[in-house]
């Protein structure tokens, strides 16, 4: 079966849920509900393609801190393969409404590492089939390796904007490109930019909307969302991700691809964790 090798974040989060997201004004507000939890858009993705058979390997970053050891246990103990470089253990405070809306703060995240696991890594990408670079600065400096790897190269470049300097390095290499609605004023227009300039095909997640790609055809391609009773909606867009690529490599047309991403990321919804594989590790 085609492997995938998936580089960039996994933290440690505080998630408190609020009946409303903070006015920027001095004020006090009472929390509905919080906890403690892995995060990372990249330990997102990991999880999602282990429940679905898909082999992988999650390179990631974190510290030997309790935050950093309460990763790495959590990602093993979830059953996925990792491979970790030492460094600064990132830590995210994310405030949560009900309806999905949220504020990420960085409470810390690791810098790019100095390259001397690099055999290693460049190993690790031979031997996949695919690479998901996220954003971070690692796999920012792990991208010439990626290319230089000849495997088809996967980026999320979440919230863009259309305009932003840091994710252009992403779209130039990416081979497919997944972003989100959130800050996009047209998103089928960037959609079809992004195809124009020579990836596969882009898709843009639309929430509760679902999602909507453009394939090397320039043809529109919809899914609604699968209907289901939202606890939370970290992961969503990770395992939407996880669920086109596994079904794309089980050699599903986009269309067919979406749909099962649609399926994956309606599995997370369910759980206050970034997947439930984590229910039974963190409870």
């Amino acid at each position: 079966m085609s492997s995938v090798f998936i580089a960039g974040p996994a933290s440690w989060n505080s998630l408190v849920v609020l009946d409303r997201l903070p006015e920027p004004v001095p004020h006090m507000q009472f929390a509905e509900d919080s906890w403690e939890t892995v995060g990372g858009t990249s330990a997102g993705k990991a999880l999602s393609m282990t429940a679905l058979g898909r082999p992988v390997l999650l390179y990631a970053i974190s510290g030997t801190d309790e935050p950093g050891a309460r990763v790495r246990a959590a990602v093993a103990d979830a059953g996925v393969p990792a491979l970790w470089a030492d460094g600064v253990t990132e830590r995210h405070l994310n405030l949560m409404t009900r309806a999905g809306e949220r504020v990420s703060l960085y409470l810390a995240s690791p810098e790019a590492t100095d390259g001397a696991g690099d055999v290693v890594l460049t190993a690790a990408m031979a031997d996949a089939d695919v690479l998901v670079l996220d954003l971070a600065a690692e796999p920012l400096r792990l991208l010439p390796l990626a290319q230089r790897s000849g495997r088809p190269i996967w980026v999320d470049v979440h919230d863009y904007d259309g305009e932003a300097e840091f994710h252009r390095p992403f779209l130039a290499a990416a081979d497919v490109v997944f972003c989100n609605a959130d800050r996009l004023n047209d998103p089928i227009a960037f959609l079809r930019a992004t195809v124009a300039a020579g990836a596969r095909f882009a898709v843009c997640t639309l929430g509760a909307e679902g999602a909507v790609a453009v394939d090397a055809a320039g043809e529109v391609h919809r899914v609604p969302a699968v209907p289901v009773e939202v606890l939370d909606t970290n992961g969503a867009g990770d395992a939407f991700l996880a669920g086109v690529l596994h079904a794309h490599l089980e050699g599903a047309a986009l269309q067919e691809a979406l749909t099962a991403g649609a399926r994956s990321a309606s599995s997370v919804l369910r759980t206050r964790h970034l997947h439930p594989l984590l229910d039974d590790v963190l409870g």
